[in-house]
């Protein structure tokens, strides 16, 4: 192994014996920072030339100090010089070592980029939300806006607007999940679990004056147990329309085409009445069977018909809760409707359990891939 170069100590402090020792010097810089082959060379590198404590840079300054009165200035020249170099040489060095170390980085980890990438499975919309989706699609199409509002609604907004008398058994704890620690505030300021999207009809119609036109998808909750046609949280699609001259006609010609639309052009729709608390009068619609043809299945119940909503004319005492934001019952009109989504998965789908649909099975989903 070389020699490393040493400071010599001088006793000739001419300018050729300056430069010879200047030269000398550079010369072994240059040579040892040729072979340096990694960040360790070249740590042991810096610290050997650029040490405060013995580098070769705080050596030469004893050149300095050693040199006669009427040289210092020269001698003082020539070491700003070689530390100049000394520093730049240290910097070049460094530069090159780590561009070495990414280019062999570069060869041993080195992309063949003709490869095919990979490729992350992308999922698929789960079949409630697809068929929610092709629900809404549709009154869209007709004009509709969506509608949104919050899961954890007042019981004013719940029940007491869509005209629920205290007494209603929707009210009973049996079929509402009410929040913990309400019993002090008045009961139409308790929080509860919304159990249907209607009260973001009232909500909009407070916002909105008529004429009004909306779709109102969302999750609603209810303290049912669970079994094969029912669940705590399932999913609906309620609708509205309020303007002047709104009759039950119109109601079954929207409805009448949605389905159409939904399950093809050879459904039938049939209503026949009902009751519900904000309708008046109210009716349950029925589809002809889409496994039978209305002929009579085990699906239908040999009955040709399934019942798939509730529907009806706004009952006027609702709009008396907005009556000051244009919704006079002595002027204009309306019609509601709302559909489980999950009971049209399952007819669309043909699944027999609605809790197939929450178990998280990658099995029994990937089938609507």
């Amino acid at each position: 192994m070389a020699e490393l170069y040493s400071v010599p100590k001088l006793e000739d402090y001419s300018p050729a014996a300056m430069d010879a020792a200047v030269r000398d010097l550079l010369n072994a810089l240059e040579q040892e920072a040729a072979k340096l082959s990694g960040e360790n060379d070249w740590k042991a590198f810096r610290d050997r030339w650029m040490s405060r404590k013995s580098g070769v840079l705080m050596q030469i300054t004893e050149w300095l100090k050693l040199a006669p009165k009427e040289q210092k200035r020269d001698v003082g020249q020539r070491v700003n010089e070689v530390k100049a170099k000394i520093e730049a040489a240290v910097d070049a060095a460094e530069a090159r070592v780590n561009s070495q170390a990414s280019s062999a980085r570069l060869v041993s980890e080195r992309v063949d980029v003709s490869l095919p990438g990979n490729r992350r499975p992308l999922g698929v919309k789960h079949p409630v939300l697809r068929v929610q989706d092709e629900i809404v699609a549709v009154f869209k199409a007709m004009g509709y806006s969506i509608g949104e509002g919050p899961e954890v609604e007042s019981d004013y907004y719940n029940f007491e607007s869509l005209n629920f008398p205290p007494n209603h058994p929707a009210r009973d704890t049996q079929d509402t999940l009410f929040i913990a620690g309400q019993e002090k505030k008045q009961q139409r300021d308790r929080l509860l679990m919304r159990t249907h999207t209607s009260p973001v009809q009232i909500r909009t119609m407070e916002k909105q004056r008529p004429p009004v036109r909306i779709v109102i998808p969302g999750k609603v909750h209810r303290n049912d147990a669970l079994d094969a046609t029912h669940s705590p949280v399932f999913h609906q699609v309620e609708g509205l329309c309020v303007d002047t001259n709104i009759t039950f006609s119109d109601l079954k010609g929207t409805l009448d085409h949605a389905f159409k639309s939904l399950f093809g052009s050879s459904v039938k729709t049939r209503f026949y009445p009902s009751f519900f608390p904000f309708t008046e009068p109210s009716a349950d619609m029925q589809v002809s069977c889409i496994f039978c043809g209305g002929k009579g299945c085990r699906t239908c119940k040999f009955s040709g018909w399934i019942e798939l909503l509730g529907c009806g004319m706004v009952d006027p005492n609702v709009f008396e809760f907005v009556k000051g934001n244009g919704y006079d019952p002595a002027k204009v009109s309306g019609f509601a409707f709302g559909m489980g989504v999950e009971r049209i998965a399952i007819l669309k789908y043909g699944v027999d359990e609605i809790a197939k649909f929450y178990l998280g099975d990658v099995r029994f989903l990937e089938q609507f891939a």
